[in-house]
């Protein structure tokens, strides 16, 4: 079994056409088709079926993908034991929240196109819950996700998680309310607020979590009124209503309209992760991604 017909199929497992195959690896669509089609018969398994005017894999088809992963993986850490300077190529398929890809994941990509041009990386914009599930089915290789140091994140075991950064994050409200507040500290701060609208996250309960833990220990049920995953939305809400809060980070500039109140005793903390299927990090090019991230 040729390890480069491997990468035909790991690829058209990522890209989902042949044409798009072709255009990464810099061949035509019809050898893709063949190099497929040699695969199969080396394996002795159908590999692709119809899918309309198009294919798709079969079970057969992905579960050799999975093994192709792990394969090539070796081949290229091999190379690279041999030759330590060997230029790292292929497609890393990137998905995090919208902070992170343009914190992290902008610079790393203009750092890759200038040092390693063979390498190409796609990027989706995806809330934690829906890069992890996307992860784990092995539609991705790099999930950047996030969580709250009050509403702590459970990972599938099958993961390798790396943490990236930590941000502190506050309770945004309109800046003509911030006379409300009296006495000191993080539930001070929610109870002033008890009253008014929350605004909650529509991809994630991450916020929900720490808006309810902070509440009841201040006597209330917040009132989720509003759902946005957008952070300037966030702040349109609160300043629209006059009467919505929601969470912001620290560290992040605001409009006149909105003050950012800091949380402490306790703090809330927005933390950044870097998460992997196990085993798959020592992949060249998913491991230049990597140490990127880290700096």
């Amino acid at each position: 079994m040729e390890t480069r017909r491997l990468q035909f199929l790991l690829e058209l497992s990522r890209q989902g056409s042949m044409r798009a195959v072709a255009d990464v690896l810099g061949t035509t669509t019809s050898t893709v088709s063949q190099q497929i089609a040699v695969l199969a018969k080396e394996t002795g398994a159908p590999l692709l079926e119809p899918d309309g005017r198009r294919v798709r894999l079969t079970p057969a088809g992905r579960r050799l993908t999975e093994h192709a992963v792990t394969i090539l993986a070796a081949v290229e850490a091999a190379r690279a034991d041999l030759d330590p300077h060997a230029e790292p190529a292929g497609t890393v398929r990137v998905a995090g929240f919208a902070t992170a890809v343009r914190r992290s994941v902008l610079p790393a990509i203009a750092t890759l196109a200038e040092q390693h041009p063979r390498m190409h990386v796609i990027v989706s914009e995806y809330e934690p819950i829906e890069a992890l599930t996307a992860l784990i089915a092995d539609e991705l290789d790099l999930a950047l996700v996030y969580d709250y140091n009050l509403a702590p994140a459970t990972v599938d075991p099958e993961l390798a998680v790396n943490p990236l950064w930590s941000t502190p994050w506050g309770l945004g409200v309109p800046a003509a309310d911030v006379r409300r507040v009296r006495g000191k500290g993080t539930l001070a701060i929610f109870d002033a607020f008890r009253d008014h609208d929350w605004i909650g996250n529509s991809r994630n309960n991450a916020d929900e979590d720490v808006f309810r833990a902070l509440a009841s220990t201040a006597g209330f049920t917040p009132r989720i009124t509003h759902r946005a995953d957008n952070l300037d939305l966030v702040e349109d809400l609160i300043t629209a209503s006059g009467h919505g809060v929601g969470l912001l980070p620290m560290d992040r500039p605001t409009g006149s309209g909105v003050a950012v109140l800091a949380l402490a005793g306790p703090d809330l903390t927005q933390r950044a992760f870097a998460c992997t299927r196990r085993g798959r990090a020592a992949w060249p090019p998913l491991e230049s991604v990597l140490k990127l991230l880290a700096k």
